[in-house]
Parts: structure tokens; sequence; C-alpha cells
């Protein structure tokens, strides 16, 4: 019993501390970039487009048809402000992985796509579903 009284109080591990302090980093608080961005350089920062998809469609028990689509359209303004807006799935660009979507078709479909072009024109994309 004596040797788990040392081994629990007397031997504990010690904790390493830092000596000099870690640099403060200024967070942004404001929703812009914080240095103009708004010349056609920049024009690729305002490609990204962020679809935030939730769909879905069927067929009650009833035999009555529904649909839900609560998709939104997040985008960046001339300065960086960045922005929710309404959108619908007939807005997601092709590249997305979202079923058919026709009148019967059975669909539960989230996920999130984002798409954008480089500063060459490039057509990039990248979708995660969950």
């Amino acid at each position: 019993m004596e040797r788990l009284y040392d081994i629990a109080y007397l031997n504990a591990p010690q904790v390493s501390v830092p000596q000099d302090p870690l640099p403060l980093v200024r967070i942004q608080d404001e929703e812009q970039a914080d240095i103009d961005i708004s010349g056609d350089a920049f024009d690729f920062v305002r490609s990204i487009r962020v679809f935030h998809i939730q769909f879905s469609q069927g067929e009650t028990r009833d035999g009555e048809y529904f649909t839900s689509d609560s998709t939104r359209l997040g985008s960046y303004g001339v300065q960086g402000d960045y922005r929710w807006t309404r959108s619908s799935v007939a807005q997601v660009p092709p590249a997305s992985e979202l079923p058919h979507t026709g009148r019967c078709n059975r669909v539960s479909y989230r996920s999130v796509f984002v798409d954008w072009r480089d500063h060459e024109g490039n057509y990039g994309f990248e979708e995660v579903s969950y």
C-alpha cells in the first residue's frame, strides 16, 4: 500500500510549462478581407461558391408527393465579405453527385459542394456528403 501511495502522490508526473508566453495573434473581427481585393486579380476569390445542399423528396404512406429543399449558397462579395442566400438544387452545378431528382424519385441528399475557378480560369470542385 505504501508503494502505491508513493507512486500516486510522491512521484507525480512533471508538467512542462513554456518559459516564453505564446505570441498573441490578432483575429479579424470584420466580415471582409483586411486588404483591397476588388481588382480583377482577385476574381478567383469571388468565384468560390459553397452550396449547402439539404434536399429530400418522395411519397408519403398516403401516396402524396412531398419535396423539401433547404439548399443555401455561400459566396464572396467584392471585398471578401461572405454571405449566405437561399438557393435550390436546380442551381447546384452538374459536377455535384446530387442524384436525379425526377418527379417520382425517392431522394434524400445532404452535402457541401464547393466550386471555384482558379487564377487561370480552370474549374475545380469538391463535395462532401454527410
